[in-house]
């Protein structure tokens, strides 16, 4: 796990960054890498790649990066963890190839020999690289299925500079500072920026599952490689099988405890959690350190998930570690959670406490159970979308008919637009799938822009963005089915731009290492044909069996909390965190607000 960052001048008619600009934008991610630090650049000064290291596979310090394969004119720098890389690394030898260390990235620079850019097909992991091709002046990127590692780009004036950080790419005074309309609508729209947009329009995503190429002729299209819609859509359905899960899951556990240092993991109250770490010990791990967060707020009442966390520790013998947090410590830690908070983001701070608790334990790497209500049909958006599309779509598609049930429930019915102001977006959005999801992920909706963005900016954010396009290119090709459309929506949208994002900056900010056994694209090839018939609650059941040891009842049965939080009772002073459907608009337009404040300063500050 680490920080990558360089730049190639395409162009022979760019301009070179100065010097010191690159060892700046890979010093802003210290954090990613406090093992060690690299640089490295042609003779010309064309192109150049710098690194922060994390070191988990192979420790020594001739794994660190740039790494460069000797008498072939390639170059790496890389971000991640590839878990099949000793499997490859032997069938790499057997063909006559010879390595200097035993880490993955080594493995990486031989399988672009063999298999050039479809390498990305051979990975089981998350990665994000850049390698460099001197023979053919070329420079790759390659990012994991589902975008578990970030990689952002600016191409400005025929030099494209790139970072595993957007505000890493802001420290070079090249890059312009102008925030996206898209993103902005994107943000007040869902609560993250969606990909391939960042919050500046100079800045974009390397998309999730897709390789990209820059040489001499500029910067090439992204290639699509991986795609979780496709792989739902060529299953064959088949009835849930037990047996089936649990292999896959125990198969995608063991993976991600390959490392050469200590595997801790998060531990709330839920099904996720806990049946990862009982497949842990299924795998073989001795000890296993777990930390679950505990609030004030939440004393007592059924959002704690100290009583239910500590009986899975029990139940697999694991080290139990509680941390309380407490509105203090939010408050103090405020300024530090906004720095490192890479794009605005309504999420992110659970993540940004439990990686600081797993960090306090001295661990550098946690498995988390992010992933399995995407993948399982966990969430209640498997019953709700579905029944917003067939219910409320055949009136929605009635010519005209969504802006005048809009016009009459803000007419007739204010108390009904206040109280649940997406009530009047219903029959303008429920007559496709990707607006009928829009509908129930949506913060706010898109008539409620002009509240918070002036009308110049939203349109032209609207019309940019394109909002159902974008939701509907996840179900290209269509899943076939109700829960796989859903869940193509989920880990393609929600999950992506959100979840994931949000774990990367947070626990990078700690320098700790997350891996997700549950976002796994060799898991979901095994678990798609499950997945059009599996029935609400089904899945879950069959993650807390897979254990050898299940889950008890009192676990599974337990009516679902999420990954809770108090942070708009911390924000409005409340000595209690009961749910109100407002908290997350107030917190999006706190998190928004001291966004831009900051950058607004940073800038000034630079000039």
């Amino acid at each position: 796990m680490c920080g990558i960052a360089g730049y190639y001048c395409y162009d022979s008619a760019a301009t070179t960054p100065v010097p010191g600009v690159l060892a700046a934008i890979r010093d802003h991610m210290a954090a990613r890498g406090p093992d060690g630090m690299g640089f490295w650049e042609n003779n010309e000064r064309r192109v150049a790649l710098a690194h922060r290291r994390l070191s988990i596979i192979d420790l020594d310090e001739r794994a660190n990066q740039p790494m460069h394969r000797l008498g072939t004119g390639l170059s790496i720098v890389f971000n991640g963890e590839i878990y099949n890389y000793r499997e490859l690394k032997a069938e790499l030898e057997a063909r006559g190839h010879l390595f200097k260390t035993s880490s993955d990235t080594e493995v990486l620079l031989a399988l672009y020999i063999e298999h050039g850019d479809a390498l990305v097909d051979r990975l089981r992991g998350m990665f994000a690289f850049a390698l460099w091709d001197a023979g053919q002046q070329r420079l790759l990127f390659g990012r994991d299925p589902y975008g578990i590692k970030p990689l952002y780009y600016a191409d400005i004036g025929g030099c494209i500079r790139f970072a595993s950080q957007v505000r890493a790419l802001c420290t070079d005074p090249t890059v312009p500072k102008t925030p996206s309309p898209a993103g902005l609508v994107g943000f007040h729209l869902l609560g993250s920026v969606p990909e391939p947009f960042t919050i500046y329009k100079a800045i974009r995503a390397v998309p999730a599952g897709h390789v990209m190429s820059i040489d001499c002729n500029g910067v090439g299209k992204p290639r699509r490689f991986a795609n979780i819609a496709r792989v739902i859509a060529d299953a064959r359905t088949e009835t849930a099988d037990p047996e089936v899960i649990r292999g896959a899951l125990r198969d995608s556990v063991r993976a991600h405890l390959v490392a050469d240092v200590e595997v801790g993991a998060f531990l709330s109250g839920g099904v996720d959690s806990g049946a990862l770490i009982g497949l842990m010990r299924d795998c073989g791990q001795e000890r296993i350190r777990t930390v679950t967060l505990q609030f004030p707020e939440f004393d007592g009442n059924k959002r704690d998930e100290t009583a239910r966390a500590r009986q899975v520790a029990e139940l697999y013998d694991v080290d139990f570690n509680v941390r309380r947090v407490e509105r203090a410590e939010f408050e103090a830690d405020l300024p530090a959670i906004f720095a490192a908070m890479d794009q605005p983001s309504i999420d992110g701070v659970n993540s940004w406490f439990v990686s600081k608790a797993i960090g306090e334990q001295g661990l550098k790497v946690a498995i988390s159970g992010l992933g399995g209500d995407e993948l399982l049909a966990g969430y209640s958006t498997f019953r709700t979308v579905p029944a917003l599309y067939r219910r409320a779509g055949p009136f929605a598609r009635l010519p005209g008919m969504g802006p005048l049930s809009s016009a009459f429930i803000a007419a007739v019915m204010p108390r009904l637009a206040d109280r649940n102001p997406k009530a009047r977006g219903v029959l303008s959005l429920a007559d496709s799938w990707a607006g009928s999801w829009l509908l129930r992920r949506a913060l706010l909706l898109p008539f409620e822009l002009d509240g918070v963005l002036d009308s110049t900016t939203a349109a032209e954010g609207m019309a940019e963005l394109d909002a159902l396009a974008l939701i509907n290119a996840e179900l290209v090709p269509d899943p076939g089915s109700d829960n796989g459309r859903v869940a193509a929506l989920e880990s393609g949208l929600y999950m992506k731009n959100q979840l994931l994002r949000d774990i990367d900056w947070a626990s990078m900010a700690h320098s700790i290492e997350v891996r997700v056994p549950l976002v796994d694209y060799t898991l979901l090839r095994a678990v798609a044909p499950l997945i059009p018939r599996l029935r609400p609650g089904q899945g879950k059941a069959m993650l807390a069996n897979a254990p050898s040891a299940p889950l008890p009842d009192a676990i599974v049965n337990h009516a679902k909390t999420g990954f809770n939080i108090p942070v708009t009772a911390w924000l409005q002073g409340r000595g209690t965190a009961s749910p109100d459907r407002r908290d997350s608009r107030a917190w999006s337009r706190a998190v928004i607000d001291r966004f831009l404040a900051l950058e607004h300063a940073a800038t000034r500050d630079a000039a």
